[in-house]
């Protein structure tokens, strides 16, 4: 009787070696997004209790929204290349700023419908995990779509700022906000798929805790996106 292919036994063990280590790095993605996700509601929060903060904070917003674009924009070179000691500042800094740019919907909301907010919540929690799911176990290749989502992204800030400066309708940020949340769907599939595609086996645990920051930077960037577009839908439709 011939035994086993030792080859075939030696890449069996391999690939459960990498299943199990593709496994914890993504369980530390998620792990370090919902942590970002936590305290930057526990800072909204915080921060709609307090009046006299929150007027500051809204004579502040565009500095707290250029802030976020800055750090958007650098801090994911900082995460791949600096120290892990400023990786970490960069992604709490960041989620802190999200924190006090979302504490003065979380007190209009809270004064009209509190459960607004839980259920605007739910929805984007339920939506995050169905399409980050399909990116992770999808075999399409959702690079492709690349270039789109950054031109689309690109168009809907232009959209929302000249709305917010000039515009200012209602229906027009209504008709945005859907916008958004088709893209970032898009976009929180190819985010995952790409972070997944970023692990290597057997690699340095610093290589591996950079890129598990990076990733949970780019996912909590776009869950938190989702989620206010979808309180704003939520917020139109209720005052309609």
């Amino acid at each position: 009787m011939v035994g086993p292919n030792p080859r075939v036994l030696t890449q069996t063990r391999v690939d459960a070696d990498v299943d199990a280590g593709l496994r914890s790095y993504m369980l530390r993605v998620y792990n370090y997004m919902a942590l970002g996700v936590a305290f930057t509601g526990a800072v909204a929060f915080a921060l709609a209790s307090n009046y006299e903060l929150l007027v500051s904070i809204s004579n502040m917003f565009w500095l707290f929204f250029i802030g976020i674009m800055g750090l958007g924009w650098f801090a994911p070179r900082i995460m791949m290349t600096g120290s892990m000691t400023a990786a970490q500042v960069c992604y709490w800094v960041y989620a802190g700023l999200w924190g006090a740019l979302l504490a003065p919907m979380f007190f209009v909301y809270g004064q009209q419908d509190p459960m607004i907010i839980v259920r605007a919540f739910l929805i984007t929690a339920g939506a995050f995990a169905g399409v980050s799911i399909y990116g992770y176990t999808t075999h399409r290749n959702l690079s492709a779509f690349a270039s789109f989502f950054v031109m689309a992204s690109v168009g809907l800030l232009i959209a929302i700022l000249v709305n917010a400066i000039f515009v200012q309708d209602m229906g027009f940020s209504l008709l945005i906000s859907c916008g958004v949340v088709l893209v970032f769907s898009g976009v929180t599939a190819y985010e995952t798929q790409m972070i997944k595609n970023m692990y290597v086996a057997g690699e340095g645990d610093d290589d591996a805790k950079r890129k598990a920051i990076f990733g949970a930077f780019a996912l909590y960037g776009s869950f938190i996106t989702l989620f206010v577009h979808i309180l704003n839908i939520l917020g139109a439709l209720r005052n309609n």
